[in-house]
């Protein structure tokens, strides 16, 4: 049951010009349901990899036999400790998912809208102004998401930049790296927390910091799990989707066409789009020994269930590696699935269709340019970067 690939390192995950790590991923439908991958983690741990969406589905809602605490920001520290909720277990997810839950609520994500739209029209009114070629996930992509992030936090977007390049040495880079970055944005945690206590606003991180659970304010650790995985989230996952989805509508004129002249269709191809290019994987741990449809998996095993792979099922999905931007009963995982299904998933709905709407409003038909190549890689968070769009 062993097979070699990796999430980082196998065919089409390397970083690469005109990449589909998306497509090479797929090709595991071709074998087992469930195998074991000696190095499918960033610091080279085994993981069984589930294949099948369905699997996946079974796994993710067992949540007594496959922990999430698995101290993925933590660990880069040398600690132990769980980002929040993501990484708490029942009965203790369920009251930290309750308290949060209201902040990323529909309603408040239709409060958010209007900032999110300006935000948008404001970045791609400047761009257009001034060329007719950008860098969209350096020019877009990036300070739309990021910027909706700060404005969650009670922050200005004078520090942008910096904090994208702190979210790509997390999530992106080496051990050194990832360290360092590690440690910066858990001072910058601490400092805007304290900072709360001092200074009351209406934004996260004071509800945070006034926040109780069974009649007590939250403890610094658990401060330290939230406000960094609010961070790290809000970093990179977004801006990537939208980065891929207008590669892809970059490379289909007809396609980018259709939802120009009929934009009611944008939130369905959407969907079908965060189905396609999927950049997550979830990982999970053994708490016990059992046999899951036939593999033997032993307490302490690390599981991955990679949203990428899930979505490319042709079991769950008809022709799953033809993107049909009017596929309906679209019933992907790119927001995970289970108690852990993302916090956040309502506002980078929002965010990723709005984008789209207002970028294909307001710029003619473009192409990738001439003479460049978006880049590619897989790894925990597949990524794309020196995406040139060109509408000249």
């Amino acid at each position: 049951m062993v097979k070699d690939f990796s999430l980082f390192t196998s065919p089409g995950m390397e970083r690469m010009p005109d990449g589909d790590p998306h497509a090479a991923v797929a090709c595991l439908h071709n074998g087992p349901r469930i195998f074991y991958s000696p190095c499918n983690t960033r610091d080279g741990r085994g993981t069984w990899v589930i294949v099948r969406a369905q699997d996946q589905r079974k796994l993710l809602q067992d949540t007594g036999t496959f922990s999430s605490h698995r101290s993925l920001f933590a660990s880069a520290l040398g600690e132990n400790w769980p980002l929040i909720p993501l990484e708490l277990d029942p009965p203790a997810h369920s009251v930290f998912r309750s308290l949060l839950n209201p902040l990323l609520s529909p309603r408040r994500i239709m409060e958010l809208e209007p900032a999110v739209r300006d935000r948008a029209i404001a970045l791609i009114s400047k761009i257009s102004a001034s060329s007719t070629s950008c860098d969209i996930l350096t020019d877009f992509a990036f300070p739309f998401a990021v910027s909706i992030f700060l404005r969650l936090l009670g922050l200005s977007d004078e520090r942008l930049n910096t904090f994208v390049g702190w979210g790509k040495d997390l999530l992106h880079g080496d051990g050194i790296r990832r360290t360092a970055a590690a440690r910066t944005i858990l001072a910058f945690i601490d400092e805007l927390a304290a900072m709360r206590r001092k200074e009351p606003a209406d934004d996260f991180m004071t509800f945070v910091v006034q926040a109780k659970v069974d009649g007590r304010l939250l403890r610094d650790q658990e401060i330290h799990g939230i406000g960094v995985l609010l961070f790290v989230a809000g970093l990179d996952t977004v801006a990537t989707a939208i980065g891929f989805d207008l590669a892809y509508l970059a490379r289909n004129p007809t396609e980018q066409e259709l939802l120009r002249s009929k934009p009611d269709r944008i939130v369905l191809a959407a969907e079908e789009l965060l189905r396609a290019y999927s950049t997550v994987q979830m990982i999970r741990v053994a708490t016990k020994d059992i046999n899951f449809e036939g593999a033997p998996i032993r307490k302490g095993d690390y599981i991955s269930c990679a949203t990428m792979i899930a979505n490319r099922d042709p079991v769950e999905f008809e022709n799953p590696n033809t993107i049909d931007l009017a596929r309906e009963d679209n019933r992907h995982t790119a927001f995970a699935y289970g108690p852990h299904r993302c916090l956040g998933s309502h506002l980078a709905r929002r965010e990723i269709v709005i984008g789209l709407e207002e970028w294909l409003s307001r710029i003619p038909d473009f192409r990738i340019k001439d003479g460049t190549a978006p880049i590619t890689y897989g790894g925990h968070v597949f990524g794309m970067e020196n995406l040139i769009l060109d509408w000249s």
